[in-house]
């Protein structure tokens, strides 16, 4: 009877053992394609898929964190494409996994940082009107990222892209701004993320800006 109750719980840890590897394996390879994912098409994609691991990993807050970020990516692209129109819906369907990621994970600065991120996008369908709602918001969730992880270079990152892209007139400069993506691409060089799941998108992004800069 002991020989196997003791197989039963080693068969249970075995299943254990191979759900998880599967999981990271294809968490892995869809957090991989973040960084060659270009357009619109692709980004709502990458989002759908990590909405269907997160469906299946209930209780798991890095599914719906990436399915969250997925669609922020998306909502920039729309931006970048001058497509204002377009953003607070992608910015709503964003929230809905930030909202979900933030019931399993509490006080987390990446959490924080993508919901700071989703408040810029609403702003950005119209600025003058909507500053004193989402963009107050915005800087509020910024604050709260960094006092959960001062150390976090995507808080870095955030911050410094806020201050290069604000005209002169409203305290922000291409100058500072570069300073900043300094500072966050010396905090990439140190930071290490607590799993290879966790994030740790955003140092190419620093390396960007900063060859811009040294190309003037």
């Amino acid at each position: 009877m002991k020989k196997y109750m003791l197989s039963a719980a080693l068969s249970c840890v075995s299943i254990i053992t191979f759900a998880q590897a599967g999981y990271e394996k294809i968490m892995t390879e869809k957090i991989a394609k973040i960084e060659t994912c270009k357009t619109v098409d692709d980004f709502q994609t990458l989002a759908n898929d990590f909405q269907r691991i997160g469906d299946k990993e209930k209780g798991k807050w890095l599914p719906n964190y990436y399915a969250a970020f997925s669609y922020i990516q998306k909502g920039r692209v729309l931006m970048r494409d001058g497509k204002m129109e377009s953003l607070d819906e992608a910015a709503d369907q964003a929230q809905k996994f930030v909202d979900a990621a933030g019931s399993t994970e509490k006080d987390n600065s990446e959490i924080h940082l993508l919901q700071k991120m989703i408040f810029s996008l609403k702003m950005m369908v119209n600025p003058q009107q909507r500053y004193m709602t989402y963009g107050m918001q915005a800087a509020e969730e910024l604050k709260n990222a960094e006092k959960f992880d001062a150390a976090n270079p995507r808080v870095a990152l955030i911050k410094a892209e806020d201050v290069y892209f604000t005209p002169e007139q409203y305290g922000g400069s291409k100058t500072k701004g570069l300073e900043l993506f300094k500072q966050a691409l010396e905090k990439f060089n140190a930071y290490k993320p607590k799993t290879v799941l966790d994030p740790n998108w955003g140092k190419s992004e620093a390396e960007y800006f900063l060859n811009m800069g040294d190309k003037k």
